[in-house]
């Protein structure tokens, strides 16, 4: 991945940047800056007729071929786009694991039929998805799911029965990808199905869980009987594992520079503001900053470097991507705590609930579950010593 764009790339970025200026007014101002971590409550309607307003202007999905509704832009455009996305400060996007999730995987596992169905709701803006992975017992370890899929033959219909938990925009969505066991006997990656869920039916119930912000972003989803059509299982019974890997990889693709680039906005907001309350003439604070801002570069670099290694149409990233989640994930927690001291003792108390959270603080405390979703700190670390280094596994205790 060369680190400067070709006068087309820069072209494009004029195109995308003059289109976000003239469309972030009138009824959508007011959603610039918002919707980010800890921040998803924020204008829900609004935001999902914004995902709209991009779909209008052909701006949702960008980096997909054209045939399935993209603009088939080259991972140096697809970069463009998602900084300037977020340097003009458009809101966090309700359809992001549709575009950057569901749809990647449907491109690369699904069949004609599958693509034909689902994709056009997402390249429009008006079906949003949400992710069912992790379980009580399995958040990290996906490969313990316990919820199960069996096929009713009489109905032609796969039928679903478990639980999934920390389900982001459960209660806005559509639809779920979930994962679940298709054969009972089965253990570990063995035996699973990667399943299309419609959420608006009988056996699917969403549960909010309320967060330390005073937020539900999060859900617990119950599937009791819940169905889908024989033909809404990407790959076959067992191929399960496959896919969600897949899927992880796309997970780890080119919108991370978007996400890089919202960083920046929060590190800029915690230097603007060290900079008037006085903050910034504490040297320890002065040293916190620039490192800050030396690892966020240092972030960008090795995205880059990640992405010059994406190999295949698959999702599938070089060795390089596996300290990505690690590092992003704890550097984002210490800014979080940076801006607390930034804003000094008084932000930690509060006249009493119910109460509003500044952007800052609101940002401090989502940011505690950086290190847990999308696999903890303690299993990436597994991840890079066993697949990058080459370590051995880690023991594992037999069940009793």
């Amino acid at each position: 991945m060369k680190l400067s764009f070709s006068a087309e790339d820069e072209q494009f970025r004029e195109e995308i940047a003059a289109w976000l200026n003239d469309n972030l007014t009138g009824e959508f101002a007011k959603l610039k800056y918002r919707g980010g971590p800890g921040d998803e409550h924020t204008f829900p309607q609004e935001r999902q007729q914004w995902e709209k307003k991009l779909a209008e202007g052909g701006w949702t999905c960008v980096g997909w071929p054209k045939e399935y509704g993209g603009r088939g832009c080259s991972i140096e455009q697809q970069v463009i786009f998602f900084e300037e996305y977020a340097r003009a400060g458009a809101p966090g996007r309700v359809g992001h694991i549709g575009e950057g999730l569901a749809g990647p995987t449907l491109i690369a596992f699904g069949t004609e039929e599958q693509k034909q169905k689902y994709l056009p709701g997402i390249v429009a803006g008006s079906e949003l998805w949400c992710q069912g992975y992790s379980e009580p017992g399995a958040g990290s370890d996906l490969a313990n799911v316990k919820t199960k899929a069996r096929f009713d033959e009489a109905s032609g219909k796969w039928i679903l029965d478990g639980q999934k938990v920390w389900t982001s925009l459960a209660h806005e969505s559509d639809y779920c990808f979930v994962i679940a066991r298709t054969d009972p006997d089965s253990v570990a990656h063995k035996g699973l199905g990667f399943f299309l869920v419609k959420m608006d039916q009988p056996g699917v119930e969403v549960r909010p869980i309320e967060q330390i912000t005073g937020t539900s972003e999060f859900n617990e989803v119950f599937f009791d009987g819940a169905e889908c059509d024989a033909q809404d299982i990407v790959g076959a019974p067992g191929d399960g594992w496959k896919v969600a890997m897949g899927l992880l990889g796309f997970e780890r693709g080119v919108s991370t520079l978007g996400q890089q680039m919202q960083f920046q906005n929060e590190l800029d907001q915690v230097v603007e503001l060290a900079r008037k309350n006085g903050a910034g003439q504490d040297p320890t604070i002065r040293q916190r900053i620039a490192r800050a801002h030396a690892e966020l570069k240092i972030m960008r670099y090795n995205a880059m470097r990640m992405l010059s290694g994406q190999s295949g149409s698959d999702g599938s990233l070089q060795k390089e991507a596996l300290i990505y989640k690690l590092f992003w994930a704890t550097w984002h927690r210490s800014l979080g705590e940076l801006a607390m001291d930034v804003m000094g003792p008084e932000c930690e108390i509060l006249e009493g609930g119910p109460y509003e959270l500044s952007r800052l603080q609101s940002m401090y405390l989502f940011v505690r579950s950086d290190t847990i979703y999308g696999g903890t700190n303690q299993i990436q670390r597994n991840i890079i010593a066993e697949r990058g280094l080459g370590m051995p596994k880690e023991p594992r205790v037999a069940a009793k």
